[in-house]
């Protein structure tokens, strides 16, 4: 909204900063972040009002989290949405259709999560909205992003899948481009639901990976990086980087309040959408590949969950203590700041790795 403050400059004045995608990101972090300090204690003192008993705790789960974390509010998620939604709608340039379909893709996530920890804590039972109708409802909401993507991007590149590391490397996937925005969205926003288990586990390591698709698409929608580069150039991404600022603004927003002993948890209303936005970003940008990179944390406590399951099944035994891996290292006796920090470690050197596949040609 505040890009059109430009319409007032003369090219010599303070409104032609507006016109800077750098200079609006960093308002839109400021504007995020602020919305966190500003909301947060109000709304944790309503959810608490409002949710006596406060998020469910699994029985079957580490058995310290009945005692830790019985009675801590879920739906933190809605000051991570409220303070990323206004930012960008005041910082972003609104007719930008990649900004509007990544806001889109992560509120209808956000929307998810919402009715499942309604469902949760009015039940005062950890079983939400049954998970066919959450995973139907994604599935629509993802085909809906990918085809709107696939509208967005330059002919040459429209339903092909760009291959990191290799030079004008793209794979034509035809109708097939669909199915797969569907796995990379779908998968991206179930895997950070999945890795949301611990005070602070999750919203570090989507900053982290943010941050690192966020530098991407200002990379791949300017011209002259991409012909240095050797990267595809994807007109439009640039404008990516305002609403990356607004997530990382309201993570650190939240984060103030999520820190162990957490105040509120981000609940499947905050882990859905953000994975929503990460898989959003990644097929706007082309760079759907190198999100199992920058995310490679988000994947590990996926395929920990899809191993352990498969295995139980035919086998019988378990190959974790227990699933998702991070309650795998509970069970060994790793502290959980020590594993929250330690993953967050991880997550930083796994995004500049994907960084690194910039330049790697």
């Amino acid at each position: 909204m505040l890009y059109y403050l430009t319409l007032l400059s003369d090219g010599g004045d303070v409104f032609n900063l507006f016109r800077y995608i750098t200079f609006r990101a960093g308002g839109a972090f400021f504007t995020a972040l602020l919305f966190g300090f500003m909301f947060g204690r109000p709304l944790i003192n309503l959810l608490r009002k409002r949710q006596k008993r406060g998020q469910p705790i699994r029985d079957d789960g580490p058995e310290s989290h009945l005692l830790t974390k019985a009675g801590t509010p879920t739906m933190g998620g809605v000051l991570i949405l409220g303070a990323l939604v206004t930012s960008t709608l005041l910082w972003a340039r609104l007719d930008n259709g990649y900004v509007w379909m990544i806001l889109l893709v992560t509120v209808a996530f956000g929307l998810i999560g919402f009715a499942d920890d309604y469902a949760k804590v009015s039940k005062n039972n950890h079983k939400g909205v049954p998970g066919r109708i959450r995973l139907l409802i994604g599935l629509v909401i993802a085909v809906g992003a990918g085809a709107w993507a696939a509208a967005l991007h330059p002919d040459e590149l429209a339903l092909r899948l760009a291959l990191p590391f290799f030079k004008d490397a793209l794979l034509n996937l035809g109708i097939l481009f669909l199915p797969f925005a569907v796995l990379v969205i779908v998968g991206a926003a179930n895997a950070v639901n999945l890795t949301d288990g611990l005070d602070g586990l999750a919203i570090m390591p989507v900053m982290i990976a943010s941050g690192a698709l966020g530098v991407i698409a200002y990379a791949v929608g300017r011209v002259d990086f991409t012909e240095y580069l050797d990267v595809h150039y994807v007109p439009g991404t640039g404008e990516i980087l305002v609403f990356v600022a607004g997530l990382i603004g309201g993570g650190l927003g939240f984060l103030w309040y999520n820190a162990p002993p957490a105040a509120v948890f981000m609940g499947d209303t905050g882990s859905l959408a953000l994975g929503g936005a990460l898989g959003a970003i990644a097929v706007a940008t082309k760079h759907e590949i190198v999100l199992a990179i920058v995310g490679g944390l988000f994947v590990v406590e996926a395929l920990s969950v899809i191993i352990q399951v498969l295995y139980f099944k035919r086998t019988g035994k378990r190959v974790f203590l227990m699933a998702p891996i991070h309650h795998h290292f509970e069970k060994k006796g790793w502290a959980e700041p020590q594993i929250v920090i330690r993953f967050w470690i991880i997550s930083l050197i796994l995004a500049l790795i994907g960084l690194a596949t910039l330049k790697i040609r």
